[in-house]
């Protein structure tokens, strides 16, 4: 059954995504209430409501779920409980489950490998057993037998199981020395060690799946990260269609295989040799999708509200080729950054978040270059840093080996 215009839909998560969804949500005639620990995130100042409570308070929880005809949230490491808990009140998207799993990195690696997907080599490093059979940490184990354990996935990236984001939580080893020291400095927490891949480029499949089954995916975008943080997605991405086809028949089933509802982004590694891996999955929007705002006929905020209210899936068609530019609170760090030099273009958008407070890797907004000549759309780009006086330009920017969003 669908929910109609004017209705109240809840979101878990204040930060940006949130605040796009309200503003797509509020433009088709939705109110919003958000709930979001933070009296200052970007969401708070444009939503119909804000709940300041924390994302497992049974009180706020109960108003959010029972005045909302719909939820859903903004990032993925959101207490999947909540989400199991405001499904006794209203419609719920992404799933408790679904989510779960994509917030967890062995579990997603499991998930991913055992339905048939293509990802790096791994291996969880947990608590590992010794000679004896006894269950001991990695610091007490025998070198030799960690070498034989994983001695094939040197160079590696450990990766911290959960709270992972823009590079943070990972760490390149190459050797079981490096392993040990880099799991100590993780607190210990469980990891996934993958092998490091001789990469060509990254790239994303956003896709949007309703309750009813109905999928449709985005252009696919290409992806450059600068420390482990997305600088720069071009749509559409400059690979082969038999590449681009391929990630985007996956990133369906893997929707499918999910029994996922909402919009959910996977990211792929583009090998050398044309092969493509299943990097890591995100249950959201994403940030590589951002130029969907002005490029396509329906942005993926517009789709997850679609999605939610049980509505058809809007056209995912581009009327023009994006390339899209974060904005990283280091740009602040001589003051106001000079924003004449993004709006005296005519065919630059420019989007800021609403954020307080501007530091060294922070998310503070994007503007996206539209052009019918993606290359074109790319020199522009790259202009545009320069005269921003981004540290390293467009160019320069290389793919992040194996680094996250």
């Amino acid at each position: 059954m669908s929910i109609n215009p004017g209705a109240m839909l809840g979101i878990l998560g204040g930060g940006q995504l949130g605040r796009m969804f309200t503003m797509a949500a509020q433009s088709m005639g939705y109110r919003v209430t958000v709930l979001d620990p933070d009296d200052n995130g970007p969401t708070s100042s444009i939503a119909d409501r804000h709940l300041a409570a924390d994302y497992l308070d049974p009180s706020a929880l109960r108003e959010l779920g029972s005045t909302c005809a719909a939820v859903t949230t903004e990032f993925e490491n959101v207490p999947a409980e909540a989400l199991r808990i405001l499904a006794t009140y209203c419609n719920v998207s992404p799933a408790a489950d679904s989510v779960a799993i994509a917030q967890n990195r062995i579990r997603e690696k499991q998930f991913l490998s055992s339905n048939g997907f293509q990802v790096a080599p791994f291996r969880v490093i947990d608590c590992e057993w010794n000679s004896n059979g006894a269950s001991n940490g990695l610091r007490e184990a025998p070198l030799g037998e960690f070498e034989n354990l994983y001695g094939d996935l040197f160079p590696g990236i450990l990766k911290v199981s959960r709270f992972g984001y823009d590079g943070k939580g990972q760490a390149l080893v190459n050797d079981v020395e490096e392993l040990k020291n880099a799991f100590d400095n993780m607190n210990r927490e469980p990891c996934v060690l993958e092998k490091l891949m001789p990469l060509k480029t990254e790239i994303s499949v956003i896709v949007a799946r309703g309750f009813n089954g109905a999928a449709s995916a985005f252009t696919v975008p290409e992806n450059r990260h600068r420390k482990g943080i997305l600088d720069v997605s071009i749509a559409p991405a400059r690979l082969p269609s038999s590449i681009v086809g391929t990630a985007r028949e996956a990133a369906m089933k893997i929707a499918e295989r999910l029994d996922y509802n909402g919009v959910l982004c996977a990211e792929f590694f583009v090998l050398e040799d044309g092969r493509l891996l299943v990097n890591e999955i995100a249950p959201r929007p994403h940030n590589s999708g951002h130029y969907t705002i002005d490029a396509c006929i329906t942005s993926q905020f517009e789709q997850q509200v679609r999605v939610l209210c049980g509505m058809p899936l809007g056209s995912t068609a581009m009327h023009s080729a994006a390339v899209m530019v974060n904005l990283l609170g280091d740009l602040w760090s001589r003051g106001e950054p000079e924003w004449e030099q993004i709006l005296r273009h005519p065919g630059v958008k420019l989007h800021l978040y609403g954020k307080h407070s501007a530091r060294p890797g922070r998310k503070m907004g994007h503007y996206t270059v539209l052009d019918d000549d993606v290359e074109a759309a790319l020199q522009l780009a790259l202009e545009i840093k320069q005269s921003l006086e981004i540290e390293q330009c467009l160019e320069g920017s290389t793919v992040e080996k194996q680094g996250s969003e």
